[in-house]
């Protein structure tokens, strides 16, 4: 049996995460920039640049800092071929368009005096045409020496003739991302130095694109190992939206990005306000209204899938670069987001934000438009009263323990409500949420929590203050008699409540 450690920085981060041509473009690249750019402010389309950069990222770290979060997780950095970059070019090179690896070392260094921790995103299952390797078998054919690195159906290659087979195993056959062979050694070396040199450069951790596609046996193990040989604080997250058990059991990730959790909560908190076409073809499937009696059986089941350890590193989030925005998928429904958001801050794991969610931003299908350009010079679309609930819960969880490593106990669910306590050496919160559309009066059983305690206290809102941005942290309590918890929840709101 594996012993289990993951990164503790981790169960007490809260991510953002960051599409670098999308985020902010500085004005100390601009004469650098190449024409042809998109404007900033259109409408994004599936090939246009917007001209993004990592300086205009730097010049807005004090948002991301303001907002609490304590951790950047980038969409990919490196050169490439595509405005997501999921083309990789060259792994040592930082994009051009970004301002290159100077640009990055500026940004590094800044997150890091702030206490901002750096997750760069690694695409290592497939590369461009323009990969260096892969170009030589196009210039060389058979006399290529990295034949091996990738798999050869038969020349010539058709790596840009659409009406032919490409010749070559590619990623979900496109032949514009040709598939690395991780079996052969060259390559797997290749990509093993490649985690290490950005480790040593000194990043946080690694977030692995489509990790289970790479099959070579001991592959993932090995990378592990090699990187938190240079720092065992370094956190590896892989992209797997299903079920993940032979990915965490201590032995190659530290998390996964926990679509399964994102899928359950917004089908509790959006009820039958989901848009089935903003969440068509995905790999997961928050299609359905999900009773809080099915949410809680949900929550119950995924936290006992994995070790314990690796609950408190999964990455949980409500949306990401490749779906639409939460926002989107419950048509608009600010309640429902609201409550996704309660319950994304208070569940065990590290929650993480898509940039542009703490403002409101809308997108839908598809996906390009999910990655609208951030607006910093338009604050009068931004959503302040969205912007304030995210700071305030995000400032709730750092200052709750148990929010962050305490235990997660389920109390009691009915159709739409449900209630869960977390608990951490003897400090105990408890929250509960209605989606409904009719106040609640629910008894909750607290006396084997609370203990001798007689009181709660409201620390998460006040309940007569829940809308977007109407947030006071004092005031209410409320009382325990005979072991229960007598509490009145408006329609469609959350509370969260402290032993007093």
């Amino acid at each position: 049996m594996v012993s289990v450690q993951t990164p503790d920085w981790v169960k007490d981060a809260v991510f953002y995460q960051i599409f670098p041509d999308r985020f902010a473009r500085s004005a100390a690249l601009q004469a650098s920039k190449p024409r042809h750019l998109e404007a900033w402010d259109a409408p994004p389309t599936a090939l246009g640049y917007k001209g993004g950069d990592l300086l205009g990222v730097t010049e807005h770290l004090a948002h991301i800092q303001d907002l609490g979060a304590t951790a950047i997780y980038f969409c990919p950095i490196f050169q490439a071929t595509a405005n997501h970059r999921y083309h990789t070019h060259d792994y040592y090179v930082v994009d051009p368009l970004l301002g290159g690896n100077a640009a990055f070392r500026t940004l590094l260094d800044e997150a890091h005096r702030r206490g901002i921790r750096v997750v760069l995103d690694g695409v290592f299952n497939h590369v461009s045409r323009g990969f260096f390797y892969f170009n030589d078998i196009l210039e060389n054919g058979t006399n290529s020496p990295y034949l091996d690195w990738f798999t050869i159906h038969g020349f010539p290659l058709n790596a840009y003739d659409e009406t032919r087979p490409p010749g070559y195993s590619a990623w979900w056959g496109l032949r514009q991302l040709p598939r690395l062979n991780t079996d052969d050694p060259g390559a797997r070396e290749y990509i093993m130095k490649v985690g290490e040199y950005w480790l040593r450069q000194g990043i946080d951790g690694w977030r692995l694109d489509v990790p289970q596609e790479i099959r070579a046996v001991g592959f993932w193990e090995e990378f592990r190992n090699r990187v938190k040989a240079i720092n065992r604080d370094a956190y590896i997250v892989g992209e797997i939206w299903n079920e993940a058990t032979p990915y965490l059991q201590g032995d190659r990730f530290d998390g996964v990005m926990n679509y399964l959790f994102t899928a359950a909560t917004l089908g509790f908190a959006g009820g039958d306000r989901i848009v089935p076409a903003m969440v068509e073809g995905k790999g997961y499937n928050p299609r359905e209204p999900m009773p809080g009696t099915a949410y809680a059986e949900r929550l119950n089941w995924l936290l006992g899938l994995y070790p314990w350890e690796i609950q408190l590193t999964q990455m949980n989030l409500l949306d990401s670069h490749d779906t639409a925005r939460a926002i989107s998928i419950l048509g608009g429904d600010a309640a429902g987001v609201r409550l996704a958001t309660l319950l994304l801050m208070t569940f065990p794991g590290a929650p993480c934000i898509f940039a542009g969610d703490e403002i409101g931003q809308e997108g839908g299908v598809p996906d390009y438009d999910s990655r609208r350009s951030f607006p910093w010079d338009h604050p009068e679309v931004w959503k302040n009263g969205v912007l304030a609930y995210h700071r305030a819960l995000i400032a709730l969880r750092r200052a709750h323990r148990p929010l962050r490593r305490g235990t997660f106990q389920s109390l009691c669910a009915d159709a739409d409500t449900i209630v869960f306590a977390r608990r951490f050496s003897g400090d105990v919160l408890i929250v509960a949420a209605n989606r409904g559309i009719e106040a609640r009066r629910i008894e909750i059983p607290v006396n084997d929590l609370y203990l001798t305690a007689s009181s709660v206290e409201v620390v998460f809102p006040r309940p007569d203050l829940l809308t977007w941005g109407a947030f006071d942290g004092g005031g209410a309590t409320g009382r325990v008699v005979e072991g229960k918890l007598s509490l009145d929840l408006a329609p469609r709101s959350g509370v969260v409540l402290k032993a007093a």
